[in-house]
C-alpha cells in the first residue's frame, strides 16, 4: 500500500518487509551492525527498532479476556503461573456485569478495573481486535493482544490454554 506523505510516496509494504527482515536476522543471531549492513540501514536504526518493540520481562502481569468459553481453564493457568491480576468473562458473565449495575456503578467499576490494571507492567488482553486496540489506547504500558475474533464477538470463544501458558512463561523469563 502506498502512502502520500507531503511530496513523497512511501511503500508501506516495503517498510514492513524490511522490519521483518531485520528482526528475523537479529533473531538468527546476527549483530546489529551485520543486520544493518544487510538491510541497508544504520546500526542505530536497528537499535531503535528493537527499543520500540522491547517488552521488559519479569514484571507484574495482568490478564483480561472476554468472551471466553473456557474461563476456568485459563484462570487455573493464571493462578499456577502467578498472574497478579486476572479478569476473564464469558459472554453471559459480560452481560451480567453490565446489566446488574446502574450507570454510575458501572462507570466506577470500570474505572477501578482500569486503575488496577495500570499498576501492572504488562497487560495481556484476550479479545476482539477492537478491544485490544482500545486497551492499547487506554494503557501507557506494554499490551500483548491475543485476538480471538473480529469485533463484535457475540459468542464465547475457546482460548488455547497452552498458548496462554507459553506466552506467560515467555514474558516471565
Amino acid at each position: 500500500m502506498l502512502l502520500r506523505i507531503g511530496d513523497k510516496i512511501v511503500d508501506r509494504q516495503k517498510i514492513h518487509h524490511t522490519v521483518d527482515k531485520i528482526l528475523e536476522l537479529r533473531k538468527g543471531g546476527l549483530s546489529q551492525l551485520e543486520v544493518a549492513g544487510q538491510a541497508g540501514v544504520d546500526r542505530t536504526f536497528v537499535s531503535r527498532l528493537e527499543t520500540i518493540g522491547e517488552i521488559r520481562k519479569g514484571g507484574r502481569i495482568a490478564l483480561i479476556g472476554f468472551p471466553i468459553k473456557n474461563c476456568e481453564e485459563i484462570y487455573a493457568i493464571a493462578r499456577r503461573e502467578g498472574i497478579d491480576y486476572c479478569l476473564l468473562l464469558s459472554e453471559q458473565e459480560r452481560w451480567d456485569f453490565v446489566q446488574t449495575k446502574s450507570g454510575i456503578e458501572l462507570f466506577n467499576t470500570i474505572m477501578e478495573i482500569i486503575s488496577s490494571v495500570r499498576k501492572h507492567d504488562i497487560v495481556i488482553i484476550i479479545g476482539s481486535n477492537m478491544r485490544i486496540k482500545l486497551m492499547e489506547t487506554l494503557l501507557d504500558k506494554a499490551v500483548i493482544g491475543v485476538q480471538i475474533g473480529e469485533s463484535p464477538i457475540a459468542e464465547d470463544k475457546y482460548v488455547n490454554p497452552e498458548d496462554i501458558c507459553a506466552l506467560i512463561k515467555q514474558l516471565r523469563f
